[in-house]
């Protein structure tokens, strides 16, 4: 008989402090739910809880769509879920990519058997209007358009008006990745007119990684059900997922019970502050995160005028070693922050100021704790002076 390799010891995880990319910190709320009795997955109690979560996400997503539902899994599984059930062979998609996230839209959508056209942007710069414009002309047919607002790769937060209008013009619906920016930027489905979006739990919504909630208004819901083949992942097939979440409660799969506790009091949580309140506390952070940054010689990557309150991306200075820097900041004072994806691996870091998360005391902190790394490595970095230009920005 086989034997353990080891005697393995009680789990005890150290109290990092998340300023990266993701996951974030999650409030104490949240973890005490989860620790919470189980209900079984069709319970009436937790059918209440289901019905609390999707109206708590229609208030995050700003939206009245019947489908908005969390899908088990992490934000990929909202990616995937999305495109997968909007797209099938022979269909046409527009898809933008400025990104890690925007080439794993592409990924996926060429995976359905969908012919895909790329609409490419430099990586810490928008994708501009005239060039979906002349994306649509190229490919007039297209069902669909796909597009990052919240690049957690690049820091960049996408315009949303003229892409949305151009695609519905010709005709096309529009899907939106908002896995950064839900629940700590302005995220309007509605009034935006945007058709189908997904999002993730471990971000500004402050839960554990685990589900991925989803939204699909009238015109999207019109082209699932209006398919010509299966949905290719029985397991993410939102015309029978609908059926558990809706009112019919058919069973799918068992649902991740606990998962849906903590995601409702972290919606709680959201309801409790404010959308407008906790878009500004995550703008007013950002503002002074990256005003001390500056003042330390720190050069923001991201494209002025379109950079994420959530996620704020930096060059890394030259002769500065961006893993050393981490290291740094994970040894002396449990912090971390995450490192550049693909080309920019290397070059630039990525730090979250996300839910939770999002406070001065982090902002204080990361500022005197990045000083310290680059000091380490002969930078120059003045902490006073960070610290004295984010305390301007606060009491402006």
């Amino acid at each position: 008989m086989l034997e353990p390799k080891k005697k393995y010891g009680e789990l005890a995880p150290s109290e990092r402090i998340l300023l990266g990319a993701g996951p974030s910190g999650v409030d104490p709320r949240v973890l005490r739910v989860m620790s919470t009795p189980l209900l079984g997955h069709l319970d009436p109690e937790f059918i209440e809880i289901m019905d609390d979560t999707g109206d708590l996400l229609r208030y995050v997503f700003q939206t009245e769509n019947t489908m908005t539902l969390p899908m088990s899994g992490t934000g990929s599984a909202g990616m995937d879920t999305v495109l997968s059930n909007l797209l099938e062979p022979g269909d046409k998609a527009i898809v933008a990519f400025c990104g890690v996230f925007g080439e794993r839209m592409i990924d996926i959508a060429q995976r359905t058997g969908a012919e895909v056209k790329v609409v490419s942007g430099d990586w810490g710069r928008i994708i501009e209007a005239e060039q979906i414009e002349a994306a649509f002309k190229e490919m007039p047919d297209a069902k669909l358009l796909a597009f990052v607002h919240a690049e957690t790769s690049t820091g960049i937060m996408q315009p949303v008006d003229d892409i949305v209008r151009i695609a519905h013009e010709h005709g096309a619906l529009v899907a939106m990745d908002c896995v950064t920016s839900l629940g700590g930027a302005p995220v309007w489905l509605d009034k935006w007119g945007i058709d189908a979006a997904y999002s993730g739990t471990q971000k500004c919504i402050s839960c554990p990684p685990g589900l991925s909630p989803i939204s699909m208004n009238a015109r999207a819901q019109k082209a699932l059900n209006s398919r010509k083949t299966a949905v290719p992942s029985w397991y993410l097939d939102l015309t029978m997922i609908e059926r558990y979440w809706g009112k019919e409660r058919f069973y799918h799969h068992t649902a991740p019970i606990s998962m849906a506790y903590a995601l409702r009091e972290a919606l709680r949580i959201i309801a409790e502050e404010g959308l407008e309140a906790r878009w500004a506390r995550h703008e007013k952070n950002a503002q002074a995160f990256t005003a001390g940054c500056k003042a330390m010689g720190l050069e923001p990557f991201a494209q002025e005028g379109y950079r994420l309150p959530s996620l704020i991306t930096l060059k890394v200075p030259a002769n500065v070693d961006d893993a050393a820097a981490r290291k740094h900041l994970l040894q002396k004072f449990n912090i971390e922050i995450s490192g550049g994806l693909g080309p920019v691996k290397g070059q630039i870091w990525r730090v979250g100021l996300m839910g939770s998360n999002s406070t001065s005391k982090n902002v204080f902190l990361a500022l005197t704790a990045l000083a310290s790394a680059l000091n380490a490595q002969g930078f120059k970095a003045s902490a006073s002076a960070a610290l004295e230009a984010a305390t301007a920005v606060y009491d402006a």
